[in-house]
């Protein structure tokens, strides 16, 4: 679970907060013709409420669907938000004003209706601030923003925390990872065929250009196999999904890219169903912004090994 130096001493702002119309505040006095005694009369006789069945199946039909129509209407105009999702996506981001926008716009052409987004600003220092501060307010959106950068780790635990989705999945915000293949990852648990399930790169071939990092992501993967007893092909892969109820009951403490073998290692402790199945991977190099580096392999072994029993 998130620690107390994720929480608000980080947070500029929180999630992004929806407004709710104010019916009582605002009530304005209208002068009404008056009807005659006899018109009155008439109505009275004719939509008398003793003429009224409070048992009639048509009225009580009738008025369930007013009610759903008004409930849909305010969802659809962002008025409240919903207390549960059939998704959660985690966006982690870091510098990546070039392309969270099109990740975005990924996000909303692709997923189900009932998916909530939450975006982590992990203290961007490139007008990625900026730009989330002008988006408008959904009721499906979360926008965290933090001072200072703790690292990926840090921030998908925090995003933990405040998540409402059934199904809770992980989305780069720098487009190696394309959304819409996420939704490979995450369509066995919404259909109870998984508990876990991650998206290996390496599936159907591989799709990235450097041997140094497909050999790097191979022994890592291969040790943490032995540790933890799963067969995956695809440790450090971005693309997880998880039951959300099961994820939001894990402790995690890593800020960084030991995320990754710390989570393995935990649900590889419990008696969860967990899937692989292929996602496509756009590799990017290092002047392109990319930010893990050796020392993070350094960091995931000690991880697995401090991690191995869960």
């Amino acid at each position: 679970m998130p620690t107390q130096s994720d929480i608000s001493a980080d947070l500029m702002f929180t999630p992004d907060t929806v407004a709710t119309q104010d019916r009582a505040d605002s009530k304005t006095e209208a002068t009404l013709p008056v009807p005659s005694e006899s018109t009155a009369g008439e109505h009275r006789e004719s939509w008398s409420l003793d003429l009224v069945d409070p048992t009639d199946d048509v009225i009580r039909r009738t008025e369930a669907t007013l009610d759903f129509i008004a409930e849909a209407t305010i969802a659809a105009n962002s008025v409240q938000p919903l207390d549960h999702y059939d998704l959660t996506i985690i966006v982690p981001v870091y510098n990546e004003l070039q392309t969270l926008p099109k990740v975005l716009d990924r996000i909303d052409e692709v997923m189900p209706r009932s998916t909530e987004v939450i975006i982590v600003d992990d203290g961007s220092t490139d007008g990625t601030s900026q730009w989330l501060a002008g988006l408008a307010p959904r009721a499906n959106r979360r926008i965290i923003r933090r001072r200072c950068n703790h690292g990926k780790g840090s921030a998908v635990r925090l995003a933990i925390r405040h998540s409402l989705g059934g199904v809770v999945a992980i989305q780069d915000a720098d487009l190696e990872y394309d959304p819409a293949t996420l939704l490979r990852v995450v369509w066995p648990i919404l259909d109870g065929n998984a508990d876990v399930v991650y998206g290996s790169r390496y599936l159907d071939g591989g799709s990235d250009p450097s041997w140094l990092h497909r050999f790097g992501n191979w022994m890592l993967t291969k040790l943490s196999n032995l540790m933890t007893g799963l067969r995956l092909t695809d440790m450090e892969t971005c693309h997880k999904a998880f039951d959300g109820e099961m994820l939001r009951g894990i402790s995690l403490k890593e800020c960084r890219f030991g995320f990754e073998p710390e989570i393995t290692a935990k649900i590889a402790a419990r008696d969860v169903r967990v899937l692989e199945v292929p996602t496509h991977y756009d590799s990017r190099g290092y002047d392109e912004g990319k930010k893990i580096g050796w020392k993070d392999a350094v960091s995931a072994l000690a991880c697995m090994w401090t991690y191995r029993k869960g």
